[in-house]
């Protein structure tokens, strides 16, 4: 699902200060701040799945009903440039619901993403919650550990790191205070969902670089127990790869508050390509 581009390929951006510039009808351009880290042609997972959870957000919205989980599935690449996203409902309901939403990019599907919307009511007598809590990022020092990856999705990211951090664990804190769509408020849950993809590369267990190994993920799980507030995302993030080149990287979801949910991805481990492949 990746591949090599060669120079003088790269897209036309919009030219906006947000990640993507809306063209109406749930169409839009993306812009440089999505480029992604394997390819300078492809938009950053993490950026696509932020404008796929606005796309889920306003549709048929219900005050009654939360996005409780967010499924994507990546079917193929994700072309920068101008890109659709047709929303439609799955299964329908009166206290829970299924939508999806798919990202067209030249022509072809790039993403599929299903979101469960849960009736919500108060259930303060029995909540609790298992993952311990982390330090608060305002407390944690400036962190340049994610300067290796290139793209300008990642350039737009402000990151803390909580001590400890170590190839295949760490806790990161990440922000972005750019839009999702120009012109358009962005919503904490779309915000924060926009980087969560980034979890798959804060504690990588090999450095990236021509001569190591490519660990992309083919899909990212989102699971919330509560709606996440704020700018700031923490990830608890662990990366394993198997024998066989398969991995997964796993996230204890977190903002400021504490923890809200939880993230999957599961990767196809291979050597980076020679250059020409």
């Amino acid at each position: 699902m990746t591949k090599t581009v060669q120079q003088g390929q790269e897209p036309r951006f919009a030219q906006t200060n947000a990640y993507y510039q809306g063209l109406g009808e749930g169409r839009y351009h993306s812009s440089v701040h999505t480029q992604g880290a394997w390819s300078p042609a492809e938009q950053h997972m993490a950026a696509a799945t932020g404008l796929l959870t606005h796309e889920l957000e306003l549709f048929q919205p219900r005050p009654d009903l939360r996005m409780a989980r967010i499924s994507l599935d990546i079917h193929g690449v994700i072309h920068a440039g101008e890109l659709e996203v047709h929303t439609r409902m799955v299964r329908p309901g009166r206290t829970i619901e299924l939508i999806e939403a798919e990202m067209v990019c030249q022509g072809r599907t790039a993403i599929v993403a299903r979101a469960w919307r849960l009736k919500t009511l108060d259930s303060a007598l029995v909540a609790a919650v298992e993952d311990r809590s982390v330090a608060h990022p305002e407390d944690l020092p400036e962190w340049e550990g994610m300067s290796p990856w290139p793209g300008g999705f990642i350039e737009s990211l402000d990151f803390r790191v909580e001590p400890g951090h170590r190839p295949g664990r760490g806790v990161v804190w990440l922000r972005s205070l750019r839009d999702m769509v120009d012109g358009t408020p962005t919503s904490d849950l779309v915000r924060l969902m926009g980087m969560v993809d980034t979890a798959n590369g804060v504690a990588p267990r090999v450095e990236p670089g021509p001569a190591s190994w490519m660990f992309p993920n083919v899909d990212l799980q989102i699971h919330m127990h509560r709606a996440p507030v704020g700018e700031w995302l923490g990830l608890a993030a662990r990366q394993t790869y198997g024998t066989d080149g398969i991995g997964l990287t796993s996230a204890v979801l977190h903002d400021v508050e504490g923890p809200f949910g939880r993230s999957e991805q599961i990767l196809t481990v291979r050597p980076m390509p020679t250059p020409g492949s």
